[in-house]
C-alpha cells in the first residue's frame, strides 16, 4: 500500500534571471513500512524533497499525497495538525527549544496531543534511555554536545509514535557507536511498529541499512534501487 505519493513535484526558486530547480519533476511512491535513504550530492534536492513531503514547504508544481491526504489542499493550520498527528521530523540543525530540557523537548509534541502525564513520562524515559542519554534528561540544549542534541531530536521525533519519520542527516553529528545504536533503534521501530522512515543522508551506515536507495542529482531522480 502506497502511503506517500509525489506526482511531478517541482520546487523552483527565482532568485535572478535564471530559475533554480531545487526539485525537478519528481514522481515516487513510498509504501507503508519502507526504510528508504534519499542520497545525492549537496544541493541535489534531498532536504527540499523531504520538507515538501512533510508539508514544511509547498511545491511550486505537482501534487503530494500522504496517507491519502492531498497536502496541496490543506491550509497552514490543517498542515500543522496533520504533521503533529502523523509525522516525526529529525532536522540537521536539531531545532530543539533552547529553554526546555531534553525531557521537555522530547515530550513537547505529546503535550500538544493531550497525552496524560504518566504516558508522557513513561514514553520519554524509554526513548531517552534507548538513544543513550537518559542521564541528560534534565539538561537544556546549550548544556549538551551536538551529538547529544541530535539524539534528543531523534527521541522527540519518535515520541508521538508517528506513522512516518523524515530524517535529514540524522547521524551527521554522531560517533560510530552512537550512530549504529540509533539506526538499530530505528530499524526496530520500523519492524515492530511499521513506522515508515525516509532519510536524507550521505552516511554509508544509513545507506547500508536502507532497503531502498533513491539517488537525486540536480533535483531529479536518477536511480531508484530496492534491496532484496
Amino acid at each position: 500500500m502506497n502511503v506517500i505519493e509525489t506526482q511531478n513535484v517541482m520546487k523552483v526558486y527565482n532568485d535572478g534571471a535564471v530559475p533554480v530547480y531545487a526539485v525537478n519533476d519528481v514522481s515516487l511512491e513510498i509504501e507503508q513500512g519502507e526504510f528508504t535513504a534519499v542520497v545525492g550530492p549537496s544541493g541535489s534536492g534531498k532536504t527540499t524533497l523531504l520538507n515538501m513531503i512533510g508539508g514544511l514547504d509547498r511545491p511550486t508544481g505537482g501534487n503530494i499525497q500522504v496517507d491519502g491526504v492531498e497536502l496541496n489542499q490543506m491550509n497552514e493550520n490543517q498542515l500543522i495538525n496533520f504533521r503533529m498527528e502523523n509525522i516525526g521530523f529529525v532536522f540537521q540543525s536539531y531545532n530543539l527549544i533552547p529553554v526546555l530540557t531534553a525531557e521537555e523537548n522530547t515530550e513537547f509534541i505529546m503535550l500538544l496531543q493531550g497525552k496524560s502525564p504518566d504516558e508522557r513520562k513513561q514514553r520519554v524515559s524509554q526513548l531517552l534511555e534507548a538513544v543513550g542519554i537518559g542521564s541528560q534528561a534534565g539538561k537544556r540544549p546549550g548544556e549538551m554536545s551536538g551529538g547529544q542534541q541530535q539524539r534528543v531530536a531523534v527521541a522527540r521525533a519518535l515520541a508521538s509514535k508517528p506513522k512516518f519519520v523524515l530524517a535529514d542527516e540524522p547521524t551527521a553529528n554522531l560517533d560510530s557507536k552512537s550512530a549504529e545504536n540509533l539506526l538499530d533503534l530505528m530499524l526496530k521501530l520500523n519492524k515492530e511498529e511499521n513506522v515508515t522512515f525516509i532519510f536524507s543522508t550521505h552516511d554509508q551506515r544509513v545507506i547500508d541499512r536502507a532497503r531502498r536507495v533513491i539517488t537525486l542529482e540536480d533535483g531529479r531522480i536518477v536511480k531508484d534501487e530496492r534491496k532484496g
